[in-house]
């Protein structure tokens, strides 16, 4: 995929003073020794310092006592654990709020994202791009329900949603500090963080690659994760369902209008017409169930209405490791600010 803003001067820069790495981690107790040994041989590759920040989305397993044993001999790991599982798009956020690298690579914890890649992605920051994404060619370790969803799902977010999003992406990518800058400004709870980084512009460049199977654990997105994923990116960017449920309103509507003057013709021309029950039900039933369904859908979206004006916070951190924060992020509640070291806190809590 070429460039989507090619009508864009790009301005060669040099490597980032600072590379910041935001990983999302849920319950991979263990995909981490693997995680770790391949961002250190990733750190003595780069041309430029690194920072890892790590964010523990309410892990229940042994990977928050594993992230702050790590922060405690290496001060390049951050680590940031929030009050419970708020989701990965939500984990996600926290990162991007407390990166301060120059540029920031987002990646998942399960090394299907390798690492690698990142020293391409710094070769297109150099050349200008402010995006970078991973674009997978090939899926391995994925059934063929999953890849076949994952493309109908693309093809209608670029179809119907926006057209900017690029199909086959996950939320690998590298972005500039401008572009983190005007991601910042966009809170709304409900999160599709590929979507709204399309939505913000900026040059952006895909990098083809072959997505490999995990490399241990399980995965954390079964089937019913990615429908929810899905349904919620669509209502996140389009009124279009509302479309959709108007169509169908007319549709059925206007079906009614055709029965009804059919069911006339027969009875004045030809007189053979015979009232029965099942014609009723059949027409309650589907005017009905299209109500309903409209119903449904506008619920969906007065739903989303109401969230977004309670103003929740889209994370709450409970606790924090080689960081200090003094002002919290919007949107972002921090319980408390410890000052202790790694070993402090690891003590309380282990």
């Amino acid at each position: 995929m070429k460039n989507q803003h090619n009508y864009m001067p790009l301005q060669p820069r040099s490597n980032p003073e600072l590379l910041s790495l935001v990983i999302p981690i849920y319950n991979e107790q263990e995909v981490f020794p693997y995680l770790q040994k391949s961002l250190e041989e990733l750190a003595e590759k780069l041309p430029c310092p690194v920072e890892w920040v790590l964010v523990n989305d309410g892990s229940r397993d042994l990977t928050y006592s594993l992230l702050f044993e790590w922060a405690i001999v290496d001060p390049r790991v951050k680590v940031i654990d929030l009050a419970r599982n708020f989701g990965h798009q939500a984990a996600l956020t926290a990162g991007l709020d407390h990166a301060i690298g120059d540029a920031i690579v987002v990646m998942d914890a399960d090394l299907q994202d390798p690492p690698e890649l990142i020293l391409e992605m710094l070769e297109k920051y150099r050349e200008g791009y402010d995006v970078a994404f991973a674009q997978r060619t090939k899926r391995y370790g994925e059934t063929a329900f999953k890849r076949v969803t994952a493309n109908v799902f693309y093809r209608m977010m670029r179809r119907f949603i926006h057209k900017d999003i690029p199909a086959n992406t996950g939320d690998f990518r590298l972005m500039s500090k401008n572009v983190v800058n005007a991601l910042s400004h966009l809170r709304e709870g409900q999160r599709f963080l590929r979507g709204m980084i399309a939505w913000i512009g900026f040059s952006q460049i895909a990098i083809p690659f072959e997505r490999p199977p995990r490399i241990a654990g399980q995965t954390k997105y079964p089937v019913y994760k990615m429908m929810k994923f899905a349904w919620d990116a669509i209502l996140s960017f389009s009124s279009v369902p509302l479309r959709m449920a108007m169509v169908l309103g007319f549709m059925v509507f206007w079906f009614g209008v055709g029965y009804g003057l059919y069911a006339f013709i027969r009875a004045i021309v030809y007189h053979d017409l015979v009232p029965g029950w099942a014609t009723l039900v059949i027409l309650q039933s589907l005017i009905g169930g299209t109500i309903l369904l409209c119903l449904g859908i506008t619920g969906e979206y007065i739903g989303r209405i109401y969230d977004e004006i309670k103003q929740r916070p889209i994370y709450i951190v409970r606790e924090y490791a080689n960081l200090v924060v003094s002002n919290p992020p919007r949107r972002g509640i921090v319980s408390h600010l410890p000052n202790k070291d790694s070993k402090e806190v690891l003590k309380e809590r282990v």
